[in-house]
């Protein structure tokens, strides 16, 4: 059964909070950049470096949730693929 916040959006919540991940994890790596560089013309190093190691972080994560986000939406494909003469497969954000 559908959660209403699935019925809005016609996405399972699992896939939702994935694609948020990568999203929040983007945009916080381009913020903690513009840290580095304001740390920098402060000329603080130790600043620049400490936003520096939070942005590589979060664009790791941002890089785990891609490679997570592809191998789910490529094993729908090869699913509804594989499938004949059935109904269509949930996709996995429905």
């Amino acid at each position: 059964m559908m959660s209403n916040e699935e019925r809005a959006t016609n996405t399972s919540n699992a896939y939702f909070d994935l694609v948020s991940v990568l999203y929040h994890s983007l945009e916080g790596a381009r913020t903690y950049a513009i840290y580095v560089r304001d740390a920098q013309n402060a000329g603080d190093q130790e600043l620049a470096q400490f936003f520096s190691q939070r942005q590589q972080e979060e664009t790791n994560c941002a890089d785990r949730a891609k490679q997570m986000l592809s191998s789910r939406v490529t094993a729908a494909t090869i699913g509804q693929q594989n499938v004949s003469q059935q109904p269509p497969a949930q996709q996995p954000w429905s």
